[in-house]
C-alpha cells in the first residue's frame, strides 16, 4: 500500500468524535446572529424600522437620509456582537457566493479613528467585476458592477463579519446573478396569482411562493479525500472499482448515524440555528456515507439564499471535523448521486395555502385552479425546466436508477387522476344547478379526503406532487436553488396571467358565472396538458418510447438542454413576464456552455494525469515483479516453466493490454482536445466536448478499474471505494 494511502486510513480510524456543546433548546438560539424584526425594533428608529417594513412588503424605495440610521443601527448591533468587517454577499453566475471584506475601521485625523458604517455603504457598493462570467455583457477591461442591498432577505453574522444579502448587476443594468432574475420572478408570480387568488378571497392582496428544499450530500474522511486528486479538484471519482458491498443491502438508508458524523451534525445544526436557517430533518440517505438535510418551508427568496449559505457552512463546519462535503450528483459510479429536491408551494397573507385544498368545496375549486394552472405552465415549457435544472454534473446523475430521467413530467397520483378524468367530462358552457351541486359535493368536495390517503410519491418523477405541494426532484445537489425557481415561478405566473384572461372573457363575453367560466376554462387545460402527466416508472427504455409518441422532449444532455433557453418562445417568455431581456438570456446560455465545457475539460485532464501518473506506473512496477517471478520460475521448472507461469503470463499480457489502451486513449482524447478547444463557437465547443471528448472517460475508467482489481492492494497508490466509503 503506498505511504500516502496508508497514513491517511491509519489517520481515519484514530479519528475521535469533535466534542460539540449544545444548547438545551435549540429555539433559544434560531436567529440570533440575524438583523430581523425583533432586533431592528432595537437598534432603529421607528421611522428606519418601518421603512425596511415597507420595503420588504410592498418594495417600497428606502431613502437615502433613512438608510444611514438602518446603516448605523446596523453597525452597533454588529459591533456589539463582536463583527469588525462588513461585506455585500451575492450569488454571481459562478455557482458559489461572493464576498469582498471591508472594515468598520475609518481615519479621521493622523492620529484618530472611528467605526464608520453609512448608508451608501449598506446600499450599493462595487466590486471589481470583471472576473465574474459576464456571458460577452461586457468586455474584460469593463470591470465595473455594482452590488444593491436586498432588504427581503435579513443581514446576518458569520464569525467578525457582517454579511449583507445583495444583487449584483453590470454597468448597464443587466443582471450578474442568480438572485435579481429570481426576485422579478417571485414579484411576477405574486402579481398574476394575487388576481386569480381575489375569485375565491377578496381579502387576498399578496401571494408568495414558498420553497423548502433537500440538501443531499456526501461526507467523506478529509485525510481520505486528500489522497484523490480527482475528488480534490473535480469533485467526484473519475475512477475506482466498485466494492463488494455497495448500497444493495439498503442497510444505510434511515440507518443509525455514525458518532462522527452524528457529531458533525449537530455543529452544523447550531450554526445554522444561529444563522435563522430552520434546518429540522437529518438522516442517513441511500448510499453509503450520503445524508441529508431539510429544513422547514420558507419564502422563496430567503430559501435560496439560506440554502447557498448553508452550503458555504456545511464545507467550512466538515474542515472542523475532518471532514470533506461532497456536493458533485454523481460522486461515486455504481451507488446513488445526490439531489435537491425543491418542494415548492404558493401561500397568500391570508394565510392559505393554494395547493393545499380547504374545508368546503369553493376552497378546493381554489386548489384545483392553482394545482391545474402548475401542471399547464409545466406541460407548456417543460423543455425550459429541463434546462433550469442542466449541468455537466447533473447530467451524471438524471437517468441513472436513483433520480429521475431527463424527461420531464408530472405525477399526480391515481385519485387526483380520476378527479380531473371527472372534470374533462363537464359540458361545455354554463352549468345546471344540478350540474354544479353533482360536481362541487362528487368530485371537488371529496378532494381533502383523497389527499388523506393520496400522498405517495413517485421518486422517478421529475415533476410530483405531493399533498400539498409540488416536488420539483429533478434539481441537482451542486445548483443553486434561484435557477429552477425563477423558471417555475415564471411560467407559473404567465399561465395564471392567460388563465384570467380566459376566464373574464368568457364571464364578459358569454356572461357566464364565475365558477362556471373557471371550469370551462380547468378542463381546456385538463385536456391540453394531459400529455405531461405520467404514473408509471420513469426508468427505463418504456417510457422513453411513450415519451416519444407523446412529443415529450428527451434532452440527455446538457448543450441539448440549453437550446431552450434561447428559444424565441423563452426570450418572449422572460420579457413579457418582466424577468429577464435577451441580453440576459443570451449571456446565461453562453456561460452555461462556455461552464459545461471547461468542466468536462478539466475532468479529461485530471483522468488523464492520474491515468498516467498513477495508474499505468503502478501497473508497470506489478507487471515487473510478476515478469521477475516468471523468471524465477524458469530457473527452476526449465522446460515445463510454461505450464507453471500460465497464470502470471495471462496477467502480465492483460496488464499490457489494459496499459496500451489507457496510453492510447489517452493520446486521442488529448487530441480531441485540441480540435474541441479550436473551436470558437461556444455551443459548437460544448457540443464536441459532450460528443467527442466525454465518451472516453468511460474507455479510459474501465481499463484503470480492471487494473485496480489485478495490481496487487499494497502498490494500488489511490484510496478504493471500500476505504473512502465505509470508514467511519
Amino acid at each position: 500500500m503506498s505511504t500516502l494511502r496508508f497514513e491517511a486510513i491509519k489517520q481515519t480510524f484514530n479519528r475521535k468524535p469533535v466534542k460539540v456543546e449544545e444548547p438545551a433548546r435549540r429555539s433559544e438560539i434560531f436567529a440570533t446572529n440575524v438583523f430581523h424584526e425583533d432586533i431592528m425594533r432595537q437598534f432603529l428608529t421607528k421611522e428606519a424600522y418601518q421603512n425596511v417594513k415597507d420595503a420588504i412588503e410592498t418594495g417600497a424605495k428606502i431613502s437615502r437620509n433613512v438608510s444611514d440610521h438602518i446603516s448605523t443601527g446596523m453597525k452597533e448591533w454588529a459591533i456589539s456582537k463582536g463583527v469588525t468587517h462588513y461585506t455585500h454577499w451575492f450569488q454571481p453566475l459562478t455557482g458559489t457566493t461572493a464576498e469582498k471584506h471591508d472594515a468598520f475601521f475609518d481615519t479621521v485625523g493622523p492620529t484618530s479613528a472611528i467605526e464608520k458604517f453609512g448608508g451608501g455603504q449598506l446600499v450599493q457598493q462595487e466590486p471589481d467585476a470583471s472576473s465574474f462570467p459576464s456571458g460577452g455583457i461586457r468586455n474584460t477591461f469593463e470591470a465595473r458592477g455594482y452590488t444593491a442591498w436586498d432588504p427581503t432577505s435579513p443581514a446576518f453574522i458569520w464569525g467578525t463579519t457582517l454579511c449583507i444579502p445583495t444583487i449584483f448587476v453590470s454597468y448597464t443594468g443587466e443582471a450578474l446573478d442568480y438572485k435579481t432574475p429570481l426576485l422579478r420572478a417571485l414579484q411576477a408570480v405574486d402579481n398574476a396569482a394575487t388576481k386569480v387568488a381575489k375569485y375565491f378571497d377578496k381579502n387576498v392582496t399578496k401571494v408568495q411562493a414558498t420553497l423548502g428544499w433537500e440538501q443531499e450530500y456526501f461526507l467523506i474522511d478529509s485525510a481520505l479525500a486528500n489522497t484523490r486528486p480527482d475528488l480534490q479538484l473535480a469533485g467526484r471519482t473519475l475512477l475506482g472499482h466498485s466494492p463488494a458491498k455497495g448500497q444493495q443491502l439498503d442497510d444505510h438508508y434511515f440507518g443509525s448515524i455514525p458518532t462522527r458524523v452524528l457529531s458533525f451534525m449537530k455543529d452544523l445544526e447550531i450554526e445554522c440555528m444561529k444563522l435563522g436557517i430552520p434546518v429540522k430533518t437529518r438522516h442517513n440517505e441511500v448510499a453509503p456515507n450520503q445524508f441529508e438535510l431539510a429544513p422547514i418551508f420558507e419564502e422563496a427568496n430567503l430559501a435560496v439564499d439560506h440554502n447557498s449559505l448553508l452550503m458555504d457552512v456545511m464545507s467550512k463546519v466538515a474542515e472542523r471535523h475532518d471532514f470533506k462535503v461532497l456536493f458533485h450528483e454523481k460522486p461515486f459510479a455504481g451507488i446513488n448521486g445526490s439531489g435537491k429536491h425543491n418542494n415548492w408551494s404558493l401561500s397568500t397573507n391570508t394565510g392559505t395555502n393554494l395547493l393545499g385544498p380547504g374545508s368546503t368545496p369553493m376552497k378546493s375549486l381554489q386548489f384545483l385552479t392553482f394545482f391545474i394552472n402548475t401542471i399547464k405552465a409545466v406541460h407548456d415549457n417543460e423543455e425550459l425546466l429541463r434546462a433550469a435544472i442542466a449541468s455537466a454534473s447533473n447530467d451524471y446523475r438524471l437517468g441513472a436508477n436513483e433520480a429521475p430521467p431527463a424527461i420531464i413530467s408530472t405525477f399526480i397520483g391515481s385519485q387526483l387522476t380520476k378527479v380531473l378524468d371527472e372534470l374533462e367530462k363537464v359540458t361545455d358552457g354554463k352549468l345546471s344547478p344540478q350540474e354544479k351541486t353533482e360536481l362541487k359535493l362528487n368530485v371537488v368536495g371529496k378532494i381533502p379526503e383523497i389527499l388523506l390517503d393520496n400522498t405517495d410519491r413517485n421518486r422517478t418523477s421529475p415533476f410530483a406532487f405531493t399533498g400539498n405541494k409540488f416536488e420539483f426532484r429533478a434539481v441537482g445537489s451542486t445548483a443553486n436553488c434561484a435557477n429552477p425557481m425563477t423558471v417555475l415561478n415564471t411560467i407559473v405566473a404567465k399561465q395564471l396571467k392567460d388563465f384570467k384572461k380566459e376566464v373574464d372573457e368568457l364571464i364578459k363575453a358569454k356572461k357566464m358565472k364565475k365558477d362556471d367560466a373557471i371550469f370551462n376554462v380547468l378542463r381546456e387545460y385538463i385536456k391540453k396538458s394531459k400529455k405531461i402527466r405520467f404514473e408509471g416508472d420513469g426508468y427505463g427504455e418504456a417510457w422513453e418510447k411513450e415519451a416519444g409518441k407523446r412529443g415529450l422532449s428527451n434532452n440527455r444532455s446538457t448543450p441539448e438542454a440549453l437550446k431552450a433557453l434561447v428559444s424565441k418562445k423563452t426570450i418572449d417568455l422572460y420579457k413579457e413576464m418582466g424577468v429577464m431581456n435577451k441580453v440576459e438570456i443570451e449571456a446565461r446560455h453562453e456561460i452555461e456552455l462556455e461552464e459545461y465545457s471547461m468542466r468536462i475539460q478539466i475532468e479529461g485532464r485530471i483522468l488523464g494525469d492520474i491515468a498516467r501518473n498513477h495508474v499505468i506506473p503502478t501497473a508497470i512496477r506489478y507487471q515487473n515483479l510478476l515478469i521477475e517471478n516468471v523468471e524465477g520460475l524458469k530457473h527452476i521448472y526449465n522446460e515445463g516453466f510454461k505450464e507453471h507461469s500460465r497464470e502470471q503470463l495471462d496477467i502480465i499480457e492483460k496488464i499490457s493490454a489494459h496499459i496500451a489502451n489507457i496510453n492510447s486513449k489517452v493520446n486521442e482524447m488529448i487530441e480531441a482536445r485540441k480540435v474541441a478547444n479550436k473551436i470558437e463557437d461556444p455551443e459548437k465547443r460544448a457540443f464536441e466536448y459532450c460528443n467527442e471528448i466525454k465518451p472516453f472517460f468511460d474507455e479510459i475508467r474501465y481499463h484503470c478499474d480492471k487494473l485496480e482489481l489485478m495490481v496487487d492492494d499494497e502498490l494500488w497508490p489511490l484510496t478504493k471505494y471500500r476505504e473512502l466509503l465505509f470508514t467511519k
